[in-house]
């Protein structure tokens, strides 16, 4: 029931938050989003970590259409939770750095938020390929009414963007994932949704089938990630939108993408991944790059944080693709890592805009001066993101290059994958150069943000400056700010530092509690891709080839 509570509440503070008064819906919503956090605590210390691959803790299992197998099934490895315990630690911190930001309509904005957060924590939990769709595709509709309702000057065409890409997107995945439904009440002779059931059949399809489903799943997932060329909506989505939606989207919306690759195509469709994992890699390597030159010459330091989250997640699915260990490890690292170091900057960034109501390093500058606590968290939470030696983002981005450059260690030499043996270490390095590029434009960022002379817009403080928007998130706050962060907003910003910091400096025992699922993930990909091209390998409709068989 814990994984069902941790749905229900957000979902049962939302109902509260609109029948509230206005005045009290802030306090609602923080109340709700603090008793899932403290449920989130508890589903940590009930989880058995000596069986932390097993996919069903926690969960419950409710018939719901039994004649078509589909059941209301919940159940969790260390990976999903760890994913809905990030999931949880965001929601109270975005009401209270939405606390003075959001003063018009705000019984509308906390419902969606948390309607929001039910909805993610439901990708992450669900057990059933239906129930897991249903939540992953209404994530679209609170996170478009929160850009669409509550963003800046480009709200609305950010919203439309961003409902268009990931909605298209994910139907072509949904037609994959279907195809493996089918495949599965072909040959077992049963209708299963369970996710277990299809993994079981999903790897023995053949190879033209499996690469048709990896192309299919990608469309839908590559967007929400998003993987370079399928990008170009999220800079957009970002900069438009309201500080608590940049943080959820940056934290967690992004990582649904980057958790269906790992719960979906690796093991669904393991050797059309071993055939074309070079090929995503350069996709992955095109975006770090390309993406990390966009921000070196970005004057928004909204649009600048918003363009290296593709730069990031590159790296992300890099690991992944990496298909060993060493990969995966940082992949999940990553997922979690991103979530609380780029989290923090655009809590950051919504701070400054709340005071100057601009995000121009043309009008802004040296606010060290003026704002040293402000500055402080700004240089810890750069050094984070690009990588610095001690915080978290070192951990994530050198498991994933170095998994990368051992790639061919995992795979013999007779498979499509033997191609890593040339291509890893050649596409790490060109990855490495992607950590250069982001310490050259996280730290002009910082140098010109928080250094040298103070610059203002119009010589003067924020507190009086002209609204960016037309009264919706930009506009002037209750009671004017004092020039530096208040105990609330320090209180917004120091766990996510802690945490940046002890995953940077013991990163050790949240590896350990994923090693297993990851281990059994790579053996499973090794195995059913053993040596098998998905452009020379058929298999006819009369016989399904068991998992040795395929392994042979």
């Amino acid at each position: 029931m814990t994984l069902a509570l941790l749905m229900l509440v957000p979902l049962l503070t939302a109902l509260v938050v609109l029948c509230a008064p206005a005045s009290r819906a802030r306090l609602v919503a923080l109340t709700g989003t603090l008793l899932a956090l403290v449920i989130a605590g508890f589903a940590l210390m009930a989880f058995d970590w000596n069986y932390s691959a097993h996919p069903g803790q926690l969960g419950l299992s409710l018939a719901w259409l039994p004649k078509l197998g589909l059941n209301f099934a919940l159940g969790v490895d260390s990976i999903a939770l760890w994913l809905i315990a990030l999931t949880a630690l965001l929601g109270p911190l975005c009401v209270l750095g939405s606390w003075t930001a959001i003063t018009e309509n705000q019984r509308t904005f906390f419902a969606w938020l948390l309607v929001l957060q039910a909805a993610m924590t439901g990708v992450f939990a669900a057990r059933d390929l239906v129930l897991f769709y249903i939540c992953f595709e209404f994530t679209l509709i609170p996170m478009y009414v929160l850009i669409s309702v509550f963003g800046s000057t480009n709200r609305r065409k950010a919203a439309i963007k961003f409902f268009l890409f990931t909605f298209t997107g994910s139907l072509i995945a949904l037609a994959g994932l279907l195809y493996v439904v089918w495949f599965t009440k072909r040959y077992s002779g049963a209708w299963s949704f369970d996710i277990a059931i299809l993994t079981d059949w999903a790897h023995r399809m053949s190879g033209p089938e499996q690469g048709l489903v990896l192309l299919a799943m990608l469309a839908g997932f590559a967007v929400k990630v998003p993987l370079f060329p399928v990008h170009t909506w999220l800079p957009l989505a970002h900069t438009e939108a309201p500080t608590a939606g940049s943080v959820i989207l940056a934290g967690v919306l992004l990582k649904l993408g980057t958790y269906a690759i790992y719960r979906f195509v690796l093991p669904f469709a393991p050797a059309a991944v071993v055939a074309y994992a070079p090929a995503i890699a350069v996709l992955c390597i095109i975006g770090i790059i390309y993406a990390g030159l966009i921000c070196w010459v970005q004057t928004d330091v909204k649009k600048l944080v918003a363009y290296s989250s593709v730069s990031h997640l590159g790296f992300c699915v890099l690991g992944l693709v990496a298909l060993n260990s060493v990969g995966l490890t940082g992949s999940v690292l990553y997922m979690i890592n991103h979530g609380l170091s780029t989290g923090a900057l655009f809590f950051l960034v919504g701070f400054m805009y709340e005071r100057y109501h601009t995000r121009s390093m043309r009008e802004l500058g040296g606010l060290a001066s003026k704002m040293p606590i402000w500055a402080t968290f700004m240089v810890f939470f750069a050094m984070a993101s690009v990588g610095l030696p001690g915080l978290n983002g070192f951990v994530s981005e050198f498991l994933c290059m170095l998994g990368t450059f051992q790639a061919d260690k995992s795979w013999g030499s007779g498979m499509p994958g033997a191609t890593w043996g040339v291509l890893g270490p050649w596409f790490a390095a060109f990855a490495a150069t992607g950590v250069i590029i982001a310490a050259m434009y996280l730290l002009y960022m910082v140098g010109r943000m928080c250094f040298g002379p103070l610059v203002e817009p119009g010589g003067h403080g924020g507190h009086g400056a002209h609204a960016g928007h037309s009264g919706h998130a930009a506009h002037e706050p209750e009671g004017a700010l004092p020039a530096d962060l208040t105990a609330r907003e320090v209180g917004v910003l120091l766990p996510l530092a802690a945490l940046c910091l002890g995953l940077g400096l013991f990163p050790t025992p949240l590896m350990n509690s994923i090693a297993e699922p990851i281990s059994q993930t790579v053996r499973l990909v090794q195995a059913a891709s053993g040596g098998v091209s998905p452009v020379e390998h058929a298999a006819s409709d009369e016989t399904v080839p068991v998992l040795a068989e395929v392994s042979r």
